[in-house]
């Protein structure tokens, strides 16, 4: 028997391609951090660097043009001791927690109104946003004047149904002027609240209400088992983002209010503001601002956490 030697074709490795420059942007690690690049140096330089600096000033005692010396906490020891530091406190509290609450549920109703079928809609979608879109200090201005005790529309408005003349001092009573601010805060968030609800609105599936409606379910148990617990997740990312904005308003309040009277309406933006700016005390101004972190850190850990939790 002959056996034939067959000869031995060797199997050479394959030759690695080049790399350029679209074979290394082909790569998904790589991709996503050349994306990623821009906003991280955007929030770096606009937002780390002034955030770390005002760390470093509050921890110094220096006025305006002056060279500073460092004082450690004595800054933060300054606050604490400090009657009007702790009404400022309450009433960033306070017109947070009314404003955001206020946001969030006329918000949802707005939602849901406008989610249903009606003429013109398209067109009421998009009014629904000129609260959102005007500047801050133009609608305020506005408002300033509809508030004015002597040129007041609602006075004149209340006097028809018998308010006695002139009527309230809206910006001139403790209480009316925080209440002014919650509502005029409140009118600009709706639409905030509203347009992102609804896109929320949107994905919810209507086989879940109709086999909930064959079950026997009524409109206030299909809201609330089912619209709720879809929208739960929306809705507490929107309250965040609300607190975060409420929580920091300094142009609203600053332009109607400028705190007063008596301070009833100073918040931690005008309070540090006033403080840093003019008064000229930078460093106690830097520590009073940076006394909105802890409150916003919890608040951002506690959503986050359940949010994880509950996915």
């Amino acid at each position: 028997m002959v056996i034939r030697a067959e000869p031995i074709v060797a199997v050479g490795r394959l030759q690695r391609r080049p790399a350029t420059l679209s074979t290394w942007l082909d790569r998904g690690s790589v991709f996503s951090w050349l994306m990623m690049a821009p906003p991280i140096l955007f929030l770096v330089a606009f937002v780390g660097y002034p955030f770390f600096y005002g760390i470093a000033l509050s921890l110094e005692d220096r006025m305006v043009a002056q060279p500073g010396t460092f004082a450690g906490l004595n800054n933060f020891i300054r606050d604490a001791n400090d009657p009007v530091f702790w009404k400022v406190v309450s009433n960033t509290f306070i017109y947070t927690a009314v404003a955001t609450l206020l946001k969030m549920v006329g918000g949802l109703g707005l939602a849901m109104a406008m989610n249903q079928q009606f003429r013109m809609k398209n067109l009421i979608r998009a009014l629904l946003l000129l609260p959102f879109i005007v500047p801050t200090v133009l609608s305020t201005v506005a408002f300033m004047w509809m508030l004015d005790p002597a040129f007041s529309v609602v006075n004149r408005l209340l006097m028809q149904f018998g308010v006695p003349k002139p009527g309230p001092s809206w910006l001139g009573n403790p209480i009316l002027a925080m209440f002014s601010i919650i509502m005029i805060n409140t009118w600009r968030g709706l639409p905030f609240y509203g347009i992102t609800l609804l896109a929320g609105l949107q994905t919810v599936p209507v086989e879940l209400y109709e086999a909930a409606t064959i079950d026997g379910a009524g409109g206030w148990q299909r809201f609330r088992y089912v619209t709720l617990p879809i929208l739960r997740p929306i809705i507490l990312i929107v309250t965040l983002f609300s607190v975060i904005f409420t929580f920091a308003d300094f142009q609203l309040v600053y332009v109607l209010t400028h705190g007063g009277p008596q301070n009833a309406t100073n918040l931690l933006a005008t309070y540090a503001f006033d403080i840093g700016m003019g008064a000229g005390q930078l460093g106690l101004g830097a520590s009073v601002a940076l006394t909105m972190l802890p409150a916003l850190a919890l608040l951002i850990v506690a959503i986050t956490l359940y949010l994880r939790k509950k996915s």
